[in-house]
């Protein structure tokens, strides 16, 4: 004979409240989708928005006061129109991509073979090497990021291994967090202060033996958080003044960062809003009013991060100037989407001065 009280049981997983239940840890289940919403439905959200930007561009050298970084005496703006054609990453190859560049405890700069690699991974889409290594920084800063909650919850732990002889790299793979990062978070469980910290890995001949060790090694293993960025830096300043040359080369009147930083630190004490250009001419791209440009020395991926990081970066200046654009040294996804920005590659710019690399 059937069991009666099984039955009802078997009968109310079956129930409304069973089934949506069922759904429910389904679609928790089911992988995120990768990107940010549709391209063209943020477009169509923001359409009012991005005509007032625009409007704004265009009408910022009639404004009863000059906006911000125009000089009292300018000159009569002239117009200049250019094409700028440019070939955007699908978003289903980044997709594809942001699953195989990164590996647990991977935070370093790649051995050759792993270069290799990613290079042959990426020849089967539509993505250079160079575009799939920017993309892996982009997706570890947004990793190391949000993951910091995490990792100053291991302090305690970490420090106790630390102290049993277990190596801040070892540690690193271990919980898959950058080995800088760790490193300051032992220091802060040894009661160490910020400004001790900050003044020591300045100099790390005041760090005890072990210390020096581990800093030594954990920079050697940690291109997301480690103390020296002054390549990156320099490499970047160079494509800056290369997008700028450019501009001047065609005739377009315009200002550069430097100058405007030493300017408004004489004036308001700090830089508050300084694009890498500031034209002082009308200038339209693929049709559009172009204020500002902003240079970018890496690919423009759809990771959160980096697209939230960018659009408050770029938010101050459509506030004073109105629309622009951002110029990506190496390329940009196509569902990539910035209100007031226009997005752009550099393949109208010779950059033989910046060699290869990334």
């Amino acid at each position: 004979m059937s069991d009666p009280q099984r039955r009802n049981s078997k009968d109310s997983s079956k129930s409304k409240g069973g089934r949506n239940r069922n759904n429910r840890s389904g679609r928790q289940r089911r992988n995120r989708r990768y990107g940010s919403t549709a391209k063209a439905t943020l477009m169509e959200r923001s359409a009012t928005e991005i005509q007032a930007m625009e409007t704004q561009a265009r009408g910022r050298f009639s404004q009863k006061e000059n906006p911000m970084g125009f000089p009292e005496d300018i000159e009569e703006p002239r117009t200049f129109k250019f094409d700028w054609a440019t070939m955007p990453v699908p978003l289903k190859d980044e997709e594809e991509m942001a699953s195989k560049v990164m590996r647990k405890g991977e935070f370093g700069w790649l051995e050759d073979e792993r270069v290799d690699e990613i290079a042959e991974i990426a020849s089967s889409y539509q993505m250079t090497l160079e575009q799939a290594l920017s993309l892996r920084s982009a997706l570890l800063q947004q990793k190391t990021v949000y993951g910091h909650g995490r990792l100053r919850s291991q302090g305690k732990n970490m420090l106790r291994l630390y102290n049993e002889g277990v190596s801040v790299v070892d540690l690193s793979k271990r919980f898959d967090f950058p080995p800088m990062n760790i490193f300051r978070i032992i220091l802060t469980e040894m009661r160490w202060s910020k400004t001790r910290i900050k003044e020591s890995l300045r100099e790390p001949s005041k760090l005890s033996e072990r210390e020096r060790a581990e800093f030594v090694a954990a920079e050697a293993a940690d291109r997301v958080s480690n103390v020296d960025q002054g390549e990156s830096q320099e490499r970047a300043d160079l494509f800056e003044d290369i997008l700028a040359d450019w501009f001047e080369d065609q005739g377009v009147r315009l200002r550069r960062q430097p100058e405007m930083v030493r300017e408004q630190k004489q004036d308001l004490g700090r830089p508050v809003r300084t694009p890498d250009l500031l034209f002082l001419d009308h200038v339209e791209i693929n049709g559009k009013p172009v204020a500002w440009i902003d240079a970018k020395h890496f690919y423009g991926a759809d990771v959160e991060f980096q697209r939230k990081k960018m659009a408050k970066q770029m938010a101050r200046y459509i506030e004073e100037w109105g629309s622009g654009a951002v110029v990506y040294r190496h390329g940009f996804s196509e569902n990539l989407f910035m209100p007031g920005c226009i997005l752009l590659d550099a393949n109208v710019l010779d950059l033989t001065k910046l060699g290869s690399g990334e």
